[in-house]
């Protein structure tokens, strides 16, 4: 099966027993947990994906982006996984050290993602600011975690910008009806070392 057929094959929704079993390498140095990545990853796939149930304690948040070439052109099929802490600061226990607070995301033709979710606590007891853990699955290239998500308007934040590997993580969240939005737009390959 190439690649073409796998891509249109999961943008259809179809689960196919060849694609479950697929892992992509990961690329872009080490990576603590990027094999997590995979676990519990579902057969079928949509551009809006949830990552904590509408039950869980703390303020609505929504995340949202398009992921674009290096070129600047919108790419479809490329899965984006994300996951936080809980309101307090802490992943809940899930099996591994990612917590059940994740998900994953299929971009569509436009290349945009959506997650609906929660704003995350900061790890209580250190100063380490709110962010949300994001990784890139880009079929046939390979796996790889670019910057955090992380919010301006945290006082732990230190406002600074890294690498910037996938694009800039740090932005300024805006409340609209309760709701958290935050936007995390991500260039493919952007500053990962070993992208072709």
């Amino acid at each position: 099966m190439d690649r073409r057929t796998v891509v249109s094959s999961v943008l259809a929704g179809l689960a196919l027993p060849a694609l479950a079993a697929r892992r992509e390498p990961t690329i872009g140095g080490p990576c603590e947990g990027c094999d997590w990545v995979f676990d519990g990853q579902p057969a079928k796939l949509a551009s809006r994906a949830r990552i904590a149930p509408v039950a869980e304690a703390g303020a609505p948040m929504v995340i949202e982006g398009v992921v674009s070439s290096a070129r600047g052109l919108p790419a479809r099929g490329v899965v984006v996984y994300a996951y936080h802490t809980n309101q307090a600061g802490l992943y809940p226990p899930a099996g591994n050290r990612h917590g059940r607070l994740r998900g994953w995301a299929i971009t569509d033709a436009q290349g945009h993602y959506r997650f609906d979710t929660i704003r995350p606590g900061a790890y209580p007891g250190r100063n380490v600011a709110e962010h949300v853990h994001m990784h890139v699955i880009e079929p046939g290239v390979g796996t790889y975690y670019i910057d955090n998500l992380e919010f301006e308007d945290d006082p732990l934040n230190p406002r600074r910008r890294g690498a910037e590997r996938g694009g800039n993580g740090l932005m300024l969240p805006q409340r609209r009806d309760g709701v958290w939005q935050a936007r995390r737009d991500i260039v493919l390959g952007r500053n990962i070392p070993g992208y072709s």
